[in-house]
């Protein structure tokens, strides 16, 4: 490893009880000979342990501590230091900035994580799924973000690659000893290993619909007639006043946005325009976002009034949502002269009788429940196309081995090879990896 030595604040850049200054390269001790004084010189250090001393920044001194990460094991597979100061925001920068005048370079986005990667210590999903779990907003999202950065993806498609490679390590054989003809039982075995590397890919692929929900967050498109407690619904299911409540028809325009966490999956709500035939033109606009949103939801919830009932315009909003997958909640159960059971559920948003029934019918649609957590599963439309097309080029070869010869099959079996490569990193694209570190922030 020829690394030049970078660093960064790891934490975050606020005030807190602890902050953390990482440097990786191949010689972050002599930077960490020059700032730490403690009763134990820093090159008679054990890696892996805490040493307590003072942190001499120049102008500023601090007292903290400081641990060696011995190469290869490290986080990066370098050689590393990390200090741990008081993470006030003036300190921390103060230790960052006399690192980077003692040789150090300000590290760009996800350069740690980005050398771990070239250096054989992280996969290219264990990668995104370290982002995700950064990132993650809801339960849901952190634990699929950690299945991919235990490596369990990795590893199941490394799997279905070795498989692939002693196919063709088969194939190559016969290839360079044409006079001896591919043995029965050989075929077999040829045909045998691409069914079953198929039949632990097809799964995932089917997994994909319910579990990219999950990790994205299910969208939620609040709809119906004017009035029918809409934007209520959205303040009651958020817990704020974010949606503008009046008896006035058409008060919604735009459409807006809010989120709730339903048994450690993220729901998306978007309170759209009352639906209903207009001659304003700006309420029309607001009619034609809400029929975007609409077809792009998820599930539909269908308000309805219940203090008039199902209107003609409310059986022609049914009617519009054909299959797609839709709740119909009549609302107002709180007011006199209720009209009930027209819907799946009957709901009051002003005082949030039965919302959480309307909770769990929202869970049971959005099919999240089937999600196996201990099992195998896609969250990433990368790695969705990328199975797709592996699981297509295997279909082919397996057709090919029918009656087309050897080299033909070999074709479509290292075209499915070069695939899930995308998945493990062994083929992915520099674009590709370019994109999944630039949304690491600096410091990891």
């Amino acid at each position: 490893m020829n690394y030049e030595n970078i660093s960064a604040i790891s934490t975050a850049p606020l005030a807190a009880g602890v902050a953390i200054i990482r440097i990786s390269g191949d010689s972050p001790l002599d930077i960490a000979e020059k700032m730490f004084v403690s009763k134990t010189p820093v090159k008679s250090f054990e890696p892996y342990k805490m040493y307590v001393g003072t942190i001499d920044c120049g102008s500023v001194k601090d007292y903290g501590m400081c641990v060696y990460f011995k190469a290869p094991k490290s986080y990066t597979g370098e050689e590393m230091v990390e200090f741990h100061c008081h993470g006030g925001v003036a300190i921390s920068r103060a230790v960052l900035k006399r690192t980077i005048e003692l040789g150090a370079r300000l590290a760009e986005r996800g350069e740690f994580t980005r050398r771990a990667f070239l250096n054989g210590k992280m996969s290219l999903s264990s990668c995104e799924g370290l982002v995700d779990m950064i990132y993650a907003q809801s339960e849901s999202e952190a634990k699929m973000g950690f299945y991919l950065y235990k490596e369990k993806l990795f590893n199941k498609i490394k799997g279905v690659q070795d498989k692939l490679k002693y196919v063709l390590a088969l194939i190559d054989a016969n290839i360079d000893y044409p006079e001896e003809d591919i043995a029965f039982a050989e075929s077999e075995t040829i045909k045998n290993t691409l069914i079953s590397c198929k039949n632990e890919l097809v799964p995932l692929v089917e997994s994909f619909k319910n579990s990219s929900k999950a990790s994205a967050g299910v969208n939620v498109a609040i709809c119906g007639r004017p009035n029918a407690g809409k934007s209520s619904l959205l303040n009651a299911v958020i817990g704020m006043d974010k949606a503008i409540v009046t008896s006035i028809e058409g008060t919604t325009r735009d459409v807006v946005e809010g989120e709730r966490d339903i048994n450690g999956v993220r729901f998306n709500f978007y309170d759209t325009a009352g639906i209903r035939e207009s001659d304003n033109e700006i309420e029309k606009i607001g009619i034609s976002k809400s029929k975007e949103v609409i077809s792009k939801a998820d599930i539909v919830l269908l308000m309805i009034d219940g203090a008039v009932g199902v209107t003609d315009e409310d059986k022609r909003l049914i009617g519009e949502l054909g299959e797609k997958p839709h709740i119909i909640a009549v609302n107002k159960s709180d007011t006199d002269g209720f009209i009930d059971g027209r819907g799946d559920i009957d709901i009051s948003a002003i005082t949030g009788e039965n919302l959480n029934g309307l909770y769990e019918l929202l869970f049971e649609k959005a099919g999240v429940d089937t999600i196996n957590f201990e099992g195998d599963f896609l969250t990433e439309q990368r790695h969705f196309a990328a199975i797709s097309a592996a699981i297509k080029y295997l279909d082919t070869a397996l057709t090919s081995l029918r009656s087309l010869p050897l080299d033909v099959v070999a074709s479509d079996i290292k075209d499915a090879w070069v695939s899930l490569g995308k998945i493990s990193g062994e083929t992915c694209d520099e674009d590709v990896i370019n994109e999944i570190f630039s949304k690491f922030c600096v410091g990891k």
